[in-house]
């Protein structure tokens, strides 16, 4: 880090992590933040360069010197520089570009596999929340379909905090397809849905399944809820027609993860 505070919003480093931040393309992804690249670097993401104020190379000179030790180049960039990059509004004081990890789809099936289909869940939040919850809950993966947001947009990545790094997952794939899937593995497909028929905590999730689940509002398409071979409902209060998405998965999955403890 020899070579000088980068000062000029027209340096070809600023231009590239612009680039990336106002449009995400091919195989790589923009990480803002101390903690996200820790966790990236703790899940062998292999990350190309990175852009660090002053400030944060002071403070978090293990974090830089880390990246040193792996190859990747870090270049001290003028904090107003960086904040013009930032997502939020006070800078976290360092960025990188890094390669998006790819999953083999076998792991998803590994042990008991307890797998989460993300239908058309569009808002990278939510999906984020998703994928941490799963992994949380000790799902094997996910499939991300039918439009799904992009699992490594910052508020994407922002929600995970870490589990898209670390999750087998799969997208760019139609419900029907996943499912299709899912079922040559001889898995069981449950799905969330409102008007299901039977609550959640009496279906039998200890063997291999999958958990369905669509966006809010919407909710699942009718013919991706015709494929399953169950539909649960969560119930609520008189007065609340839905839960948050992650909240929904969150119960079913984490149900799941308790009968299989018994």
């Amino acid at each position: 880090m020899d070579e000088g505070i980068i000062r000029s919003r027209s340096n070809p480093l600023v231009r590239r992590l612009r680039a990336l931040k106002e449009k995400a393309a091919g195989e790589l992804m923009l990480l803002e933040g101390p903690k996200l690249i820790e966790e990236a670097l703790a899940s062998g993401v292999a990350m190309v360069e990175a852009a660090a104020s002053p400030r944060l190379a002071g403070l978090r000179g293990g974090l830089v010197d880390a990246l040193r030790s792996r190859g990747v180049a870090v270049r001290l960039v003028d904090e107003g520089v960086l904040a013009s990059l930032s997502e939020v509004e006070t800078s976290q004081g360092i960025l990188a570009l890094a390669h998006r990890p790819a999953f083999d789809e076998a792991r998803l099936y590994q042990g008991t596999p307890l797998v989460l289909v993300a239908a058309g869940i569009q808002n990278p939040g939510n999906l984020g929340a998703l994928l941490r919850t799963a992994e949380a809950a000790g799902a094997t993966g996910a499939y991300l379909t039918d439009g799904a947001a992009d699992p490594f947009s910052w508020k994407a990545l922002r929600g995970s905090m870490g589990s898209a790094f670390r999750l087998p997952h799969r997208r760019r794939l139609t419900t029907a397809d996943a499912l299709a899937r899912l079922e040559a593995h001889g898995i069981k497909v449950v799905a969330a849905d409102p008007r299901g028929a039977l609550p959640y905590n009496e279906a039998d999730l200890r063997l291999p399944v999958a958990i369905l689940l669509g966006p809010e509002g919407a909710g699942l398409a009718p013919a991706a809820r015709s494929r399953a071979a169950a539909s649960v409902a969560i119930p609520m209060a008189r007065g609340v027609d839905s839960l948050n998405v992650s909240v929904a998965a969150g119960i079913l999955l984490f149900e799941a993860a308790r009968q299989r403890r018994g």
